[in-house]
């Protein structure tokens, strides 16, 4: 039985912290998955699209936020050209089925990352699920689309750079320049879990994991399942935040 499926209250939640209001998570793993059971690397990112479907209801469930993954990085171009098509292809696929079903669910869709190299279809179809979250309130999940945590800094401080050219250079604060992120508005991730047995960060969240706690698991993402987010969310419960603090 899911740890956390219960209630609140459960002895976990009553060890340390609560719930996370929001959870990031660097699906790794795929083609690994797909490999060892013989299988393309192809197959192993669409059982990892829909282990982030169910995921993604889980966490909405349990009563988070807020749920970010990284899908596809800035570096990850450098693939095999049949492995991006593949994976340019479900997304297009997983928004076509998500803005039919968001408004049911009451889940709201956000990607995150620079879009501009992307197909006219995928910048439609996020035209699109924009629009239907911006009428939608309740969880949202921020899949990252094109994104590296430098470049998104690079980003931010090239506008950060024309307020300096304004003489404002002494009044921006952290808070400011958070508002020049991809994840305006979205506060930082609580929990930031990675399966497939990678000890790092891989260019995710650079910013906005300054106070981030880490969970590293060696389950390959296709098999990451909800009582595998529940020893993460134990662990973290079992944390203390001090923030710099004691």
């Amino acid at each position: 039985m899911a740890l956390f499926s219960k209630s609140k209250n459960d002895k976990a939640w009553q060890a340390g912290n609560s719930l996370p209001k929001h959870v990031a998570i660097i699906m790794d793993g795929n083609g690994r998955w797909a490999k060892k059971r013989g299988l393309p690397r192809t197959a192993g990112h669409s059982a990892g699209a829909e282990t982030f479907r169910k995921i993604a209801t889980y966490c909405k469930d349990l009563g988070m936020d807020y749920l970010t993954v990284y899908a596809f990085s800035t570096e990850n171009w450098k693939r095999p050209q049949e492995e991006v098509d593949a994976i340019m292809q479900l997304l297009e696929k997983y928004l076509l089925e998500s803005i039919e079903k968001m408004e049911r669910d009451g889940i709201r869709l956000k990607i995150l990352g620079d879009t501009e190299p992307l197909s006219d279809k995928l910048k439609a179809l996020i035209e699109r699920t924009d629009k239907i979250s911006s009428e939608i309130n309740g969880f949202q999940a921020n899949i990252c689309l094109n994104y590296g945590g430098r470049d998104e800094i690079i980003k931010a401080a090239r506008k950060y750079a024309q307020q300096v050219a304004e003489g404002r250079a002494n009044d921006i604060d952290e808070k400011e320049f958070s508002s020049y992120m991809y994840s305006d508005g979205i506060p930082d991730p609580d929990l930031i879990i990675r399966p497939s047995g990678e000890i790092r960060t891989s260019n995710f969240l650079l910013w906005q994991s300054a106070y981030s706690e880490y969970y590293f698991t060696d389950v390959l993402w296709p098999d990451f399942d909800e009582a595998e987010l529940d020893k993460a969310l134990d662990a973290y419960s079992k944390r203390s935040r001090r923030y710099g603090g004691v």
